[in-house]
């Protein structure tokens, strides 16, 4: 069917169904025109033109949605920065304003599927601030222009100056209420008593604590332990003895009646006393002063 001439009405009903924004998705990139409605936008990609387009963009189609998608970013960065600056905004906000345009570059020939994608990338690329609300995804440029960072700079540089200030004035009142505190310490000082310092101090009239880590036997074992000894004393505190250790009976019964023997070799001790290798050598010796003495009696 041949186009409507120009000036005919049919041409002007063409010209005011097509004013505004109408679908996207009904829009040829690679052409360059839209269409109103499903039936013309499948007849425009059986049309002829359309195919030999599709042909020249098949050849190399990653360098074709490159350039899409960077001259896409280019614009919609530039719209944003002029626009909105530097401010916290809707991100769909600012792609309904890109879209007003009637011959914008559109997002679907470019890599981004979804607006959430591209803000995302943006983020990425550290272009602009983004983040993500219950309401939608909010998005702010950051302006990385060599012009507002010597201001940044410059407003940095301003602070760090008023911050001097401040503490330059600081120290100024400081020193003044030290001069006037020196100069009114005279006057003032016959007048109330200075405060007294409060200080901890020691009476050397109170006793000394003194702790002992020694540990003292108790009653009933040393007299349990007295009898079974044979009077023999333990001293627990002495360096090398055993608290615990129990005293040898034998050993303490065979000292003793080795210094018994000592002193008195004639006396007999108490057989309780003797131990029985000692009471079995005591008998020996007794058959023999015995056996000498029947001799002596035979021979005289």
């Amino acid at each position: 069917m041949p186009r409507a001439e120009v000036g005919t009405p049919k041409y002007l009903a063409n010209k005011m169904k097509s004013k505004g924004l109408q679908r996207l998705r009904w829009y040829c990139q690679v052409c360059e025109k839209q269409c109103r409605d499903e039936n013309g936008f499948k007849c425009h990609a059986q049309s002829e033109a359309h195919l030999r387009q599709m042909l020249v963009v098949g050849q190399n189609a990653g360098r074709h949605i490159a350039d899409f998608s960077s001259q896409f970013q280019h614009d919609f960065v530039q719209l944003l920065s002029r626009r909105f600056g530097t401010k916290r905004v809707f991100a769909n906000r600012v792609y309904q304003e890109f879209i007003q345009d009637k011959h914008h570059l559109h997002m679907n020939a470019t890599r981004w599927v979804t607006l959430t994608e591209f803000v995302k990338h943006l983020g990425r690329l550290g272009i602009a601030r983004v983040d993500e609300t219950d309401k939608g995804w909010f998005i702010a440029w950051i302006d990385n222009s060599p012009k507002a960072l010597a201001k940044q700079e410059a407003s940095l540089k301003k602070e760090r100056a008023t911050m001097s200030d401040e503490q330059r004035e600081r120290i100024l009142i400081a020193e003044q209420i030290e001069r006037a505190k020196e100069e009114a310490g005279p006057s003032s000082g016959s007048a109330s008593p200075p405060p007294e310092e409060r200080v901890l101090q020691r009476d050397d009239g109170v006793d000394k604590v003194i702790l002992s880590l020694s540990m003292k036997p108790t009653a009933p074992a040393t007299s349990a332990s007295a009898p079974s000894a044979g009077g023999l004393k333990i001293n627990p505190l002495k360096s090398g003895a055993n608290p615990l250790k129990r005293p040898n009976v034998f050993k303490s019964a065979v000292a003793k009646s080795s210094d018994h023997t000592d002193t008195s070799n004639d006396k007999k001790r108490p057989a309780s006393a003797m131990s029985a290798a000692e009471r079995l050598i005591l008998e020996e010796q007794e058959r023999k002063r015995r056996k000498v003495e029947r001799e002596a009696a035979v021979v005289s």
